[in-house]
């Protein structure tokens, strides 16, 4: 007999998050821009609401009775994105108050920061040379659930299904071709500066292996 299982899908699609005032909420998230999916109640004892974040596979739901956390105790909310000046001068465009762009440093975790994945010590500006899952930036809506933007470009190995190269918006396919033009013209240099004729092959072998956390082409 195989000791070979089966393995199940199991995916994260939503993930609720609790709220005082249902309509103030759902005035806030509609003003991020992102996609309400539902709103649905039933009499005054239940309301459920849903969104979803541009290019996201989860989605957020907050209502009346459908969780007894406390509101404004969600906390640790990631949005990666692929350029975060970019994603905090949209929201920042939408009024939304969001703070300046921080990083973690080196081992040192502790301090009297809000705590992130990194510890609770934050240092301003982006990350150094803005290497990948080290640049953050945060903000909360009005309850107090606390969201971070964390930019992410390069992704470690098995971190992504293989074979699995996915955009989710023009935006994050045009930042990703950005960095491959600018690692191409790398590459050319290396060549003696003659033109690749084979730059689109070069390309997409640079962003799939970006993507998966594979080695780059050099």
């Amino acid at each position: 007999m195989s000791n070979t299982q089966a393995r199940s899908d199991m995916k994260l699609e939503v993930v609720v998050i609790p709220v005082s005032d249902v309509d103030r909420a759902k005035s806030f998230y509609g003003g991020l821009g992102w996609r309400l999916d539902a709103d649905f109640a039933a009499g005054d004892d239940w309301r459920v609401i849903q969104f979803t974040p541009p290019g996201s596979p989860c989605s957020v739901i907050f209502g009346k009775n459908v969780t007894a956390a406390a509101p404004g105790s969600a906390q640790g909310l990631y949005l990666i994105v692929s350029d975060i000046e970019v994603a905090r001068n949209e929201l920042l465009g939408r009024g939304v108050k969001v703070g300046d762009v921080f990083h973690g440093v080196g081992n040192k975790h502790t301090g009297t920061d809000e705590p992130f994945l990194s510890g609770r010590h934050r240092v301003g500006g982006p990350a150094p040379h803005r290497s990948s899952y080290g640049s953050y930036a945060s903000f909360s809506d009005p309850d107090g659930n606390g969201w971070l933007f964390q930019e992410i470009t390069t992704r470690l190995p098995g971190r992504v299904e293989a074979g699995d190269t996915i955009f989710t918006s023009s935006a994050e396919l045009a930042a990703a071709l950005t960095r491959a033009a600018v690692a191409h013209g790398e590459h050319e240099k290396r060549t003696g500066g003659k033109h690749d004729e084979n730059w689109p092959d070069w390309y997409a072998a640079y962003m799939v292996a970006e993507q998966a956390g594979a080695p780059l082409p050099t």
